[in-house]
């Protein structure tokens, strides 16, 4: 389950949502109809980046390669722990299979695909796919592995168009061969952003569109109409003059809580990411997975922000995000896990919200499997 959180809200007028849960074909615009050529470029003035020493020095890159989340908001586990976990709760019965029957449909300025896959259309006429995945199970095996609750809402042959897909990180859940494997053949054109570590995957699987990048790293991506056949990418200077007609985009990886591994013998090599992406004077941030705090278990049941609990540490990182980077029209953010019944988290966070005086909606929202809403 996701939210979706709106600093900013506005009218769009360039995207018509679908009145049905499950559907075949998604808006176009009249710029989706032309041929485009992508070019990605440092952009010629920065953004902002927090002028402090824990990010002057990366601490977030490991001395002998890798990643790992610096923060004392952090608690990692074991994969023998994870997995204990999941079998735990699976035979205990604390693992529910949930109830989906969705809620009263509601316009929704963006497309949620199920779990953390997102189609968004900007209003200049850029298309982003996040962290697509299309697949029955969440493994390196089509016999085994997590397998997911609902179907997708649509295939990947029903999207007719996509500039850009953005992936978060590298778990199974979130990053899909087959399904990536399968955008990249039907649109040749498609540029890939991911964070650092990743490109050398995406090449070894003859995914060659690709661009990886670091927190707090930004890259302008153009998109210039031409005609003819021919839809090879190619790069052009940041500030260099556009053409009339190109769609732009200012595209960012920032920090977030989490962790990768694709095997047992990968943990935290390739770095994970959350994402910025402007374009059309709008402004999103998706925040792929990630965590805040670590609560302990012990807490179950309990108000987690009491003043009993009041000493834990948070997540520092979001609201340097918020302050060098936002606002933002748009977040796209995680609020539940997987093993919880569907409609917990939601509960959950109207839970939160009025504990923080904050209104229960309008601000924070959920929405269903296939529905688009519309700002």
């Amino acid at each position: 389950m996701r939210s979706f959180l709106r600093f900013l809200l506005s009218r769009r007028n360039s995207f018509k949502p679908p009145q049905q849960t499950h559907y075949k074909a998604m808006s176009t615009s009249s710029a989706s109809a032309l041929l485009y050529a992508a070019s990605v470029a440092s952009p010629a003035v920065a953004g902002t980046k927090p002028d402090d020493d824990f990010t002057k020095n990366k601490v977030w890159h490991l001395k002998h390669g890798g990643f790992e989340n610096p923060w004392p908001s952090w608690q990692a586990m074991s994969g023998p722990s994870i997995m204990k976990a999941m079998i735990s709760r699976r035979f205990s019965g604390a693992s529910n299979s949930p109830d989906t029957t969705p809620p009263p449909n509601q316009k929704l300025r963006a497309t949620w695909l199920g779990h953390a896959c997102y189609y968004v259309e900007f209003p200049g006429g850029l298309k982003v796919l996040f962290d697509p995945v299309f697949e029955d199970r969440c493994s390196p095996f089509s016999w085994l592995g997590p397998k997911r609750y609902t179907p997708p809402p649509c295939e990947v042959t029903d999207i007719p168009t996509i500039d850009a897909v953005i992936i978060s990180h590298n778990h199974y859940d979130h990053l899909s061969l087959p399904t990536v494997t399968k955008i990249s053949k039907q649109y040749p054109d498609v540029h890939f952003f991911v964070p650092l570590g990743n490109k050398k995957w995406f090449k070894e699987s003859n995914i060659h569109n690709v661009t990886e990048l670091d927190w707090w790293d930004e890259v302008d991506l153009t998109l210039t109409p031409k005609s003819g056949k021919d839809r090879s990418p190619s790069v052009t200077s940041a500030d260099e003059p556009k053409p009339e007609g190109a769609i732009t985009a200012r595209i960012g990886s920032l920090p977030c809580q989490h962790m990768t591994a694709r095997s047992l013998t990968d943990r935290c090599a390739t770095l994970w990411s959350s994402w910025s992406v402007t374009s059309g004077g709008k402004s999103i941030w998706f925040g792929g997975d990630t965590g805040y705090r670590a609560v302990p278990k012990e807490s179950d049941g309990e108000d987690d922000w009491s003043e009993k609990w009041a000493h834990l540490p948070h997540n520092p990182e979001f609201k340097k995000i918020g302050t060098m980077r936002g606002p933002f029209d748009l977040g796209l953010i995680p609020i539940g896990a997987t093993c919880l019944d569907v409609l917990e988290p939601p509960q959950k966070l109207k839970e939160a919200l009025k504990h923080h005086n904050i209104p229960e909606e309008g601000v924070f929202d959920v929405c269903n499997i296939g529905e688009s809403r519309e700002f």
